[in-house]
């Protein structure tokens, strides 16, 4: 029970982050890199909208090509990180480029399925610089109803301590309650 209510809060987290990613669409892509050192992909990215809308985001995902369009974490928005913790988007200098996102996996996105490190693609069909999709498209599946996750209860490991006056009045809420109690008591025996 406990593990299910931790997986819905992961899953509430990362949908709320879904919302400020980005379809876009590689309109150049250099490689960078060569023996002995990671192959990268500096890619210039339109994520629709005005036309500052171009971003360069730097990658070694192997399945990024030219015109291809996939959700894009921006600069200021949150993903997932490969330990599993939320990871703030900054810009960024790799290998001498700098980076303004992040391309996203189906794990960043909480897809079933997909690889980690794989980008995700998306369907033509969605306009640039909207949001990603929450499930993951099958191919030939009517799209299905989503519906909001309900609020997670999980406390935490410990607890926040009480100060005096909460104390106090959490004392004062549980005497009054034994008074009902015993007074509801008196009243049955003395009833019968």
């Amino acid at each position: 029970m406990l593990l299910l209510r931790v997986v819905r809060f992961f899953a509430m987290a990362v949908f709320d982050w879904i919302s400020d990613y980005k379809v876009g669409v590689i309109e150049s892509l250099e490689e960078s890199g060569g023996k002995g050192t990671k192959a990268l992909k500096i890619c210039k990215v339109n994520v629709g909208g005005d036309a500052n809308a171009i971003i360069q985001v730097v990658t070694s995902a192997p399945n990024v090509r030219l015109g291809s369009r996939l959700a894009v974490a921006p600069i200021g928005s949150t993903v997932l990180g490969s330990n599993g913790e939320a990871m703030a988007v900054a810009k960024t200098t790799i290998a001498g480029h700098t980076s303004e996102g992040i391309f996203c996996d189906s794990r960043m996105l909480a897809w079933d399925g997909g690889s980690q490190g794989i980008a995700a693609q998306m369907d033509k069909a969605l306009a640039l610089g909207c949001p990603p999709p929450i499930n993951k498209p099958r191919p030939g599946v009517a799209p299905t109803k989503t519906t909001k996750l309900e609020e997670s209860t999980v406390e935490g490991l410990f607890k926040k301590k009480l100060t005096k006056e909460e104390k106090k009045k959490l004392n004062e809420e549980k005497k009054k309650a034994r008074k009902a109690a015993k007074e509801a008591k008196n009243a049955a025996e003395g009833g019968d």
